[in-house]
């Protein structure tokens, strides 16, 4: 049994969160239904009024400050050019090509190797290592299904009401000293400031391993549900002062 699917079995009440985001269309009242979709995914009452954890802070923030700038930084191809003007051009994967219909794009002008993903989302990434041997109507068929799926409705995330579905190529990346894929650094900042981060390991394998530090990169005994630390121990990166700087730039 996949690890996210255990979840449902040891909280019942997260197979009631669920059904509930697939319903969430027939739900037109954003505070009712977050107080609702907190009480199955989170286990307790939200209190909107006097929220005291970050969590239920979180949710007041989708319904309370709702800044039209949020869009843009949420949007995968518009937030390459505020990145480039923030912390230089260097630090942003060069775009190959960008569609708003699967059917549109021209695998014969691609390169050998390229990355594919939505703009809209989290989950539509598709790796091609070769193009001799790469699905391309599979990948269409994907591609065109996350664009009818919306980020918005099901968590009310506000900002991604108005982002425009489209789809984006990407140079593929890499790492000599990484077989199982590049490492994923996740920053935390809080004013501006970063206070800890994760770094996701083994996500094009599919072996995912979550480990979360402080930011000094000494490692936390915290864990994800689902994901186990990775063996061996992940190093310190040589430019890691550099990384938390352009961070904390971004995050301003």
């Amino acid at each position: 049994m996949k690890p996210e699917y255990s979840k449902y079995f040891k909280h019942p009440r997260l197979v009631l969160g669920k059904l509930l985001q697939y319903a969430s269309p027939l739900f037109p009242d954003d505070r009712r239904y977050l107080k609702l979709l907190y009480r199955f995914k989170i286990g307790e009452k939200l209190d909107l009024d006097n929220p005291q954890s970050f969590t239920a802070k979180l949710q007041w923030e989708k319904l309370y400050y709702r800044n039209p700038a949020w869009s843009s930084f949420i949007d995968k191809y518009e937030v390459k050019e505020k990145v480039a003007e923030l912390i230089g051009r260097e630090h942003v994967i060069p775009t190959l090509g960008v569609w708003e219909n699967a059917e549109d794009i021209d695998f014969d002008k691609l390169p050998e190797r390229f990355v594919l993903k939505c703009t809209h989302d989290s989950k539509s990434v598709i790796f091609c290592r070769d193009k001799r041997g790469f699905d391309q109507e599979e990948a269409r068929r994907k591609l065109q299904k996350a664009l009818a799926r919306s980020s918005y409705t099901p968590m009310r995330e506000w900002a991604y009401k108005n982002v425009m579905p489209r789809i984006i190529a990407e140079e593929y990346m890499e790492d000599a000293s990484q077989p199982d894929g590049l490492l994923d650094y996740k920053f935390f900042c809080f004013d501006g400031v970063v206070k800890a981060l994760y770094v996701a390991t083994g996500r094009v394998q599919g072996h995912v391993c979550f480990d979360f530090f402080d930011r000094d990169f000494q490692h936390l005994p915290a864990f994800n549900e689902f994901h186990p630390h990775a063996s061996p121990p992940i190093p310190k990166p040589a430019n890691f002062e550099e990384m938390v700087s352009l961070a904390q730039q971004l995050s301003k």
